[in-house]
């Protein structure tokens, strides 16, 4: 099935936001807010990364898939340090070519491969990894079944899955629901909640982490670096795009901090 026209304008923002985050003064501010310079998209801190690492039980002769891999955020920095190999996927080239410059820059040629691929519709055998991560992924897509399920799939039986996603928080007035959905990713509304999806697909969860005060954190921390950076920032967007950029950055914290909006980390095992 061909992409919707939102899904079109969706890679193509992400592909202007990979080469965007190259420059000095957004890597100044991704060190500021989590602790790493690849240009990544997601709101996965240094911190975080280790402690999803150590959840898939990564190191030498561990073969992870990484999904909407971007610039290579955290999958590269977990080559580096735990000696896995990573296969990095993500539908637009440019994050990829990004990714596989730095990986070449770190020394991580032998370890490192890249697939330009939907999460929906990937190109390896059954069994083909040992572990498969994604970050803050599921929710900028709207076919979140059919990614499990492909994930699923192409993961050796009784192997991991580790995953952040941003989500509309339950119970919500309509008014409230509305905020989230604005707030949100562009494919943040779900048409089951993630446990039922994850049932659905075949995996079996065994640990489920709120971190939503985490993200609060990540992201006043983002809003605090860049009021640090207004000159640069001013430069780069221009008055108006600044401006807008910052009336959205206000209305998600609020949506986050007023409870709409939540993000968890599942670590789930392919039954």
């Amino acid at each position: 099935m061909s992409p919707s026209p939102k899904e079109r304008a969706q890679t193509e923002r992400f592909a202007e936001i990979y080469q965007r985050s190259q420059l000095p003064v957004m890597k100044l501010v991704e060190r500021s807010v989590c602790g790493c310079d690849y240009g990544g998209t997601s709101w996965t801190t240094r911190e975080e990364a280790d402690e999803n690492a150590a959840q898939l039980g990564l190191g030498s002769g561990v073969r992870l898939l990484d999904l909407g891999s971007g610039s290579g955020w955290p999958a590269l920095y977990w080559a580096q340090t735990t000696g896995c190999a990573v296969m990095l996927t993500d539908p637009p080239f440019d994050g990829l070519t990004l990714a596989a410059r730095r990986a070449a820059d770190d020394g991580l040629r032998e370890s490192c491969y890249f697939a330009v691929a939907s999460g929906a519709a990937l190109p390896f055998p059954d069994g083909s990894f040992d572990a498969i991560s994604h970050s803050d992924v599921l929710c900028c897509l709207p076919d979140k079944l059919e990614v499990l399920q492909a994930c699923h799939g192409v993961l050796r039986q009784g192997a991991r899955m580790v995953f952040s996603v941003i989500s509309i928080s339950p119970g919500l007035d309509e008014t409230d629901y509305q905020r989230a959905v604005d707030s949100g990713p562009p494919f943040v509304e779900a048409e089951q909640d993630y446990p039922a999806l994850l049932a659905q697909s075949g995996w079996v969860i065994d640990q489920r982490r709120e971190v939503t005060d985490n993200f609060a954190a990540t992201y006043s921390r983002l809003i605090d670096a860049e009021a640090g950076q207004v000159d640069a920032l001013l430069e780069l967007f221009g008055e108006a795009g600044l401006a807008e950029r910052q009336v959205g950055q206000r209305e998600k914290i609020r949506a986050i901090s007023d409870g709409v909006l939540c993000r968890e980390i599942f670590d789930v095992v392919r039954g």
